[in-house]
């Protein structure tokens, strides 16, 4: 399965761990000035602790005093956080009813605001995303969470500058995990990839002795290499994060590319059968299904290929966005390219940005429409972003165009970036490199 390349989400990045100990007063109800440092926890991707045994006694505050407004915010974080450890998403709707209950008694409160906003990047909802982390800044302009969200819808919807602008102005008001994989992520995007790894190494002295934000930051780091095509320093850095948090996901399935990478495919498809089975995400199950194919186990791939829409269905019935992914997914195996084409239109008009473009570029590519994709492909290029997939993009794209020199160029320059970007693609770059 390709990959879009998307870090910058509240859902992917991260700010310090804090223990549950003191969250709770003796008698059930959340102390407001462990609160607010909770709630950053949570909206950051991380557990404040045994996120179920939070829910429970949250749920126990709330049911004592329902409009206790501190305990209904971190009530609708905590179940956002139990979506992203199970993989379930059918908390994000209990959350939403939650929060919303907050603002009705609280409609300025910044954990409710904020909570709001991330669920909302968690879903997939850029523009609804957006109106909240203004909402969050305008309440508290010297917060540095506020502009997390709103950097984070901000590119999402292609406005690069003023997403910049606002993770910077992060990073100065609280230097964290969360601000400075921030900015590794915008220099990511600029194409700036030694800064990108400087900043997530700071985001990883500003983790040091947190379990899970450490694990995360060297399987982010792990994919800055990979990206690269540098397998042995991601695997050191994916081990680490193995080491830092046993049984970690992203880990196994970082490790899971570099196996395919290797020419190892049943070793691939061990470790993301491992990851899928602990969180059924639906890049897990789609990168399974392409290694359980290479390692000739074609009818688990199929039951793979089947979850995939299983998993997909549930999402949106849960109110999760997926029109862009999907649209990539369907466009890499010819699924009615007439519908999948509409649908990478629709996903890149509520979704205009670098990624949007790529995949509505690849989705006109595939159907005959070279011309148009062109533009696309340009747009999808236009920050300096250094991505093998893009590059093979822009190359199939110009081999249909008939320039076959800078066909070649674009090949090439995907497989000097990563000799393994995609365990379907690379193949055919190598081919037509020729």
């Amino acid at each position: 399965m390709s990959r879009i390349l998307i870090a910058g989400t509240a859902a992917a990045l991260a700010a310090a761990v804090l223990g549950l100990g003191g969250v709770l007063r003796s008698n059930g109800a959340v102390a407001p000035e462990r609160a607010r440092a909770a709630a950053s926890v949570l909206a950051s991707g991380f557990a404040a602790g045994d996120t179920t045994a939070l829910v429970a006694q949250l749920q126990t505050a709330v049911r004592r005093d329902p409009r206790n407004v501190h305990d209904l915010g971190l009530l609708g974080l905590a179940y956002q956080q139990r979506a992203r450890e199970t993989g379930d998403p059918s908390w994000y709707p209990k959350s939403g009813g939650i929060l919303a209950r907050a603002a009705a008694i609280a409609p300025r409160d910044l954990i409710v605001t904020s909570g709001l906003g991330s669920l909302e990047l968690s879903r997939h909802r850029f523009a609804e995303a957006l109106v909240y982390g203004r909402r969050a800044v305008a309440l508290a302009p010297s917060s540095a969470a506020g502009y997390g969200i709103l950097g984070d819808s901000l590119v999402e919807l292609g406005r690069y500058g003023a997403a910049f602008r606002a993770f910077d102005t992060m990073a100065r008001l609280k230097p964290s995990v969360a601000s400075y994989a921030r900015i590794a992520y915008a220099r990511e995007l600029r194409g700036d990839w030694l800064g990108a790894v400087d900043a997530m190494r700071l985001a990883g002295y500003s983790a040091a002795g947190r379990q899970e934000p450490t694990a995360w930051v060297h399987a982010q780091l792990g994919k800055l290499f990979w990206n690269r095509g540098r397998y042995a320093a991601a695997t050191r850095e994916y081990r680490a994060a193995l080491a830092a948090f046993p049984g970690y996901v992203y880990a196994l399935d970082g490790l899971a590319q570099v196996a395919a990478a290797q020419g190892r495919p049943r070793r691939a498809a061990a470790l993301e059968r491992r990851a899928e089975e602990t969180i059924p995400l639906p890049q897990f199950v789609g990168f399974l299904s392409e290694v359980e194919r290479a390692a000739g186990h074609d009818r688990a791939a199929r039951r793979s290929d089947a979850l995939i829409g299983v998993i997909d269905r549930v999402l949106h019935a849960n109110g999760v966005r997926t029109d862009l992914e999907l649209a990539l997914i369907r466009t890499d195996r010819g699924i009615d390219p007439k519908g999948t084409l509409a649908l990478a239109r629709r996903a890149q008009k509520a979704r205009p940005s670098i990624d949007g473009d790529d995949v509505l570029a690849w989705a006109l590519a595939r159907s005959g429409r070279c011309t148009e994709a062109l533009g696309h492909s340009q747009r999808a290029l236009r920050l300096g972003t250094r991505d093998a997939l893009k590059f093979f993009h822009r190359g199939m794209i110009e081999r249909c165009l008939g320039d076959a020199s800078a066909a070649r160029m674009w090949f090439h320059r995907a497989l000097s970036l990563n000799p393994h970007f995609s365990i379907r693609w690379s193949p055919v770059a190598r081919r037509y490199a020729s």
